[in-house]
């Protein structure tokens, strides 16, 4: 996930979604934008295809593990757009769409079904769906997961004596683990309303339907002790670094790199909440033809695993764990034995509640 990207999610919400949004014309692109391609039906003499992404180090890591790889097999030219959802969706509505391949969250890609800016997939042409052993769970009629990212804790490792958080039941114990906490502001993710009912003794498979009072009762009994609210993927890290907090909610992959420089930080992945990212092709596409060329190519085993190796991604293929380097796989969210410690966000329930809840969490956070 982009830093960049997740700014306005607030608003997200708080509008209704991205229907709201569409009609927002004064939403500028993220990054550098690309050009529609010419050629409108995109036919197979087509040798270009524009993908969005995020950007940044993640859109960096995709051109060195999928784009150049993919161009040197395909002599199909990648073109990249870093653009919002609200532009996008409102380009696919007007019939002109500037890009034709979206990697984007799952959920996100949910929201785009529902205002119909989506191509329904012919799974026939996505060999790599069947040859990547892809989960069932993230495939759908419109989009197939290729990675995630999961919301975990992250700690000093020299804070507690040399005791290890184990749970969320501990992250709320600041009587055994002392020191402030840190959590997310909806501008960087979904309130994390699941991982204060896990803290409270709810099991992981019967968290859904969330007990939205529930929740909100245990994160006030921690209220007190939230120094931050982070809404940046790098700022837990920050906080960590200069032991602001000692415990801080966190994106799996965001400590890697303090670890390596020797900061004495760690994540548990114990009740990591999983969400998946994915590709689709946007509706009235240019060049879909080349859409599903590179979406094939991007979820082969090797091409996921490919990724790893530029970007802390989780590959939902199983087959890909097979080609890290044993350091590369333990250090993935996505390994064996991390993954069964982790429950996948419902974005169904997260659709229907998302604003009330954001609006919910935006009261009690002001207190």
């Amino acid at each position: 996930m982009s830093d960049a990207q997740i700014g306005r999610r607030a608003l997200l919400r708080g509008a209704g979604g991205i229907a709201a949004l569409a009609a927002l014309p004064s939403l500028a692109a993220c990054g550098s934008g690309s050009s529609r391609t010419s050629g409108g039906s995109g036919g197979k003499g087509s040798k270009t295809v524009v993908v969005r992404d995020s950007g940044g180090s993640y859109g960096a890591a995709l051109q060195k593990a999928i784009y150049t790889p993919f161009t040197q097999e395909t002599g199909i030219q990648v073109k990249v757009l870093n653009l919002d959802d609200a532009p996008l969706l409102a380009q696919i509505k007007q019939g002109r769409p500037q890009c034709d391949l979206i990697n984007n969250s799952m959920m996100s890609h949910t929201k785009y079904v529902k205002q119909d800016a989506l191509e329904a997939l012919d799974l026939d042409r996505l060999k790599s769906v069947k040859s990547a052993k892809i989960p069932q769970e993230q495939v759908t009629e419109h989009a197939v997961g290729h990675a995630f990212y999961g919301q975990c804790i992250g700690y000093r490792t020299d804070a507690f004596g040399g005791r290890k958080p184990e749970s969320w039941a501990d992250f709320w114990d600041t009587k055994a683990f002392q020191g402030s906490r840190a959590m997310v502001h909806p501008d960087g993710d979904l309130p994390e309303l699941e991982f204060a009912l896990l803290a409270d003794g709810v099991p992981m498979d019967k968290l859904y339907p969330l007990d939205v009072e529930r929740a909100f009762k245990v994160l006030t009994r921690l209220r007190g002790d939230i120094k931050k609210f982070w809404d940046s993927g790098p700022l837990p890290g920050v906080l960590l670094s200069r032991q602001e907090v000692t415990m801080s909610t966190v994106w799996d992959g965001r400590l890697a790199d303090l670890e390596k420089q020797g900061v004495p930080v760690t994540r548990q992945l114990n009740g990591m909440r999983r969400q998946f990212s994915g590709y689709a092709i946007a509706k009235g596409a240019a060049n879909t033809d080349n859409a599903y060329k590179l979406m094939d190519f991007s979820l082969r085993a090797e091409s996921q695993a490919a990724l790893v190796k530029f970007f802390p991604s989780n590959p939902s293929s199983p087959l890909a764990y097979a080609k890290l380097t044993e350091e590369q796989r333990n250090a993935s969210a996505g390994a064996p034995k991390f993954y069964d410690k982790g429950f996948d966000a419902d974005v169904d329930w997260w659709l229907k509640n998302e604003s009330a809840v954001t609006k919910r969490w935006l009261e009690w956070a002001r207190g």
